[in-house]
């Protein structure tokens, strides 16, 4: 034998035997995963990923809009659900900033309606943003399905200011609520005497370079963006804008944007440019109010959760609405930040998953 000078024959096609495939990078495997997850004439989803300001993979899969056969783009403004919560709670720290209010402003303040007037009394600003106000949903959703296909954020908080009582003491424990955030854009509209959703665009979205983002108020339009499907027996069928109750509710989640937009975004909250570096800090730590009974310490700031993946600190928010799910995470000690956004529901904690251990564990 010859190994030096051996052709071999593979395919119909000649290959020195001593040529071997280059091993894949950590982008291209990623970007094979996803393709895979994503078939290209299904709805899918948009992939960037960044680290140490490098763009790793950026990418559309699938498509945006079935009827008009539009592909999905790192450009494509999609819903993104309740990381919207996170523009209005940066809303919030603003006024904070220029002594408009205080974090600790009783709710009785902006809202002087409420029933029971001791809740309104109780209920901090800071307990909204960070979720642990002990309000009831009182909403009711399955019943009145028909209203809340159009309900903007005063309806949506509306049912909220007659409830009797709390679910427990405000500060004592954590409860994901929706029309906290409903709440606190309209404070935001209280006292800046305009649409939240202006106030947002002129305060963070200009700074911040976010060119293909959008806040809803009211219908969106039927193209240029993404549409959401659910499968139902085998088929796509829309799930976004008149098909799902509380879309119309934006303070919650009414932000629409794209992968390349929220890589901006993040580019804009790490240098500090709409806001003082010490008050972004403050709400990507996890915050617990004094009287704090929860099983197991604070795991949320204002807004951001903060957790970990195999020992190393993330910092992370997600969006569900719909047909539309999105996952948002920055990793501090990698500088590495990771944003995907869907149109129909996929399994993005896996993706996560695969993401992070692929780009943590070379």
């Amino acid at each position: 034998m010859f190994p030096c000078v051996l052709i071999c024959v593979f395919n119909g096609l000649f290959l020195s035997c001593n040529t071997h495939p280059a091993p894949a990078s950590a982008a291209e495997k990623l970007d094979a995963y996803f393709q895979h997850a994503f078939p290209a004439d299904e709805p899918g989803g948009a992939v960037r990923i960044s680290q140490h300001g490098k763009v790793l993979l950026e990418k559309g899969y699938g498509l945006a809009d079935l009827q008009r056969r539009t592909p999905i783009t790192p450009s494509t403004a999609f819903n993104t659900g309740s990381i919207s919560k996170t523009f209005v709670m940066f809303g919030i720290l603003l006024l904070e900033k220029e002594g408009k209010l205080s974090l600790d402003d009783p709710l009785i303040t902006y809202f002087p309606s409420f029933k029971n007037k001791a809740i309104g009394e109780q209920v901090r600003i800071y307990h909204l943003l960070n979720h642990s106000s002990g309000l009831i949903d009182s909403r009711r959703i399955v019943e009145d399905s028909v209203f809340y296909l159009t309900a903007k954020d005063a309806e949506n908080w509306a049912p909220i200011l007659q409830n009797d009582s709390t679910a427990f003491e405000p500060g004592s424990q954590f409860a994901y609520s929706n029309p906290a955030f409903n709440a606190l854009a309209l404070i935001i509209e209280q006292i800046s005497g305009r649409r939240w959703q202006d106030f947002i665009i002129e305060r963070i979205f200009i700074p911040s370079g976010l060119t293909d983002s959008k806040i809803t108020d009211g219908p969106y339009p039927e193209s240029g963006v993404a549409h959401a499907y659910a499968r139902q027996n085998g088929q796509f069928v829309e799930d976004d804008y008149g098909e799902e109750p509380t879309f119309p509710a934006a303070g919650n989640g009414g932000v629409w944007s794209s992968v390349r937009d929220l890589a901006r975004y993040e580019q804009a909250i790490q240098q500090a440019i709409f806001l003082p570096k010490e008050r972004i800090e403050q709400s990507r730590t996890p915050f617990q109010s004094p009287n704090w009974t929860g099983q197991s310490p604070s795991f949320i700031g204002y807004s951001w959760f903060i957790g970990t993946f195999e020992g190393t600190k993330i910092i992370y928010h997600t969006g569900d609405q719909g047909g539309f799910i999105a996952d948002y995470v920055w990793v501090p000690e990698h500088q590495l930040h990771y944003t995907i956004l869907c149109n129909t529901r996929k399994p993005t904690d896996e993706f996560r998953q695969m993401v992070l251990h692929t780009l943590l564990n070379p």
